[in-house]
């Protein structure tokens, strides 16, 4: 059975500039990367930088590695790295600290927020549901954090997209299948956490026979499940494509801000798009709050929770939830595949 994908990541041609970061004059020689090679060289300089560092991006116009620091020493290894150095106001742990306020003063449901590197703030959306009072709490914190953060408005409601690549069924509900992975010599695939319950059974079509039994499934918080597939149902690395072909799956890789990436799902077939922000927290309400979400404008409807998000043949992302759907757009979350494998004890296969 192929991967399937739920929500993808729209956005190409973004303008790099804000009004507090500055790029350097000076003349070095700036690596073309890849986008997988950028994110590798921005993990690099995150443990080289430390405090001076202020997270990265990746500019799919000229392949290039940006990365946001706080002093010209910073700069000078960024540089000497190969990546493009941008000096700015606002360091990580000011930006931390701006999330906590956030967390602990208005994290309300129908919100986001995540950490963007390009503007360098703490970007908040706020979803068409909130309003009245909490809508002026939300402006009221935000305000307070000044030049670190700015609010957004969502024209859509951030849910979990419940009902994707290639479609797998339980109880009367749709979700899709993400990758298939192996965990102790044995298939299983992974999926969406908010999909099922452990123990519940999942087959390949509407009231047909099981074809794999979920033996984890962690939400909220997190957003992953694991399947363990039952007898030889066929388990192929790869991801569907709708176009009478499939795209394989060889390995796993962190998301990169300013990544090119696809997504499939049995809904709304194959998009593109691009990673706007990593560790974001998106509230969907009733106390469901998962963080650590790698964000995306991406369309996405009902049908692909859990789908494969992939760049090339690298697996990236499992379909959470989002706004909007493929008409209007909107914002959707992926759950990083290498926390649910890491977690699961699980590798691509």
């Amino acid at each position: 059975m192929a991967g399937g994908a739920v929500v993808a990541l729209v956005a190409a041609g973004v303008t790099f500039q804000s009004a507090n970061a500055s790029d350097s004059t000076e003349q070095f020689t700036v690596k073309s990367l890849s986008a997988p090679a950028a994110g590798t060289l921005a993990l690099s300089l995150t443990t080289d930088l430390g405090a001076d560092g202020a997270g990265a991006y990746y500019d799919a116009d000229t392949k290039a590695l940006v990365v946001n620091v706080v002093s010209e020493d910073a700069a000078q290894t960024v540089r000497e790295a190969g990546g493009k150095a941008r000096i700015v106001e606002n360091t990580l742990a000011e930006l931390t600290g701006a999330r906590q306020t956030l967390a602990d003063r208005a994290s309300i449901p129908g919100t986001s927020w995540a950490t963007d590197p390009v503007t360098n703030k703490l970007v908040v959306t706020a979803d068409r549901t909130v309003k009245g009072a909490e809508l002026t709490k939300l402006q009221d914190v935000v305000k307070g954090l000044g030049a670190k953060a700015e609010l957004k408005r969502s024209a859509g409601e951030f849910k979990p997209f419940i009902a994707g690549g290639d479609a797998i069924h339980s109880g009367g509900g749709r979700c899709s299948l993400g990758f298939n992975v192996v965990k102790d010599g044995a298939p299983h695939f992974i999926t969406a956490g908010h999909c099922g319950q452990s123990g519940s059974e999942w087959s390949d079509s509407a009231g047909g026979a099981a074809i794999g039994t979920m033996v984890d499934s962690q939400f909220p918080g997190n957003d992953f499940a694991l399947v363990k597939y039952n007898g030889d149902t066929a388990h192929p690395s790869e991801v569907n494509l709708y176009n009478g072909s499939a795209q394989a799956i060889t390995k796993a890789g962190d998301a990169t801000v300013g990544m090119q990436v696809q997504r499939s799902g049995s809904t709304t077939r194959v998009h593109d798009g691009e990673v706007t922000a990593l560790d974001a927290t998106v509230n969907y309400g009733n106390g469901d709050v998962v963080e650590g979400l790698i964000q995306t404008t991406v369309c996405a409807e009902p049908g692909d929770s859990g789908g494969s998000l992939f760049s090339g043949d690298t697996a990236v992302g499992l379909t959470s939830g989002g706004s909007g759907d493929c008409s209007s757009g909107g914002e959707t979350f992926f759950q990083p595949v290498t926390e649910a494998l890491s977690t699961f004890g699980a590798e691509i296969g």
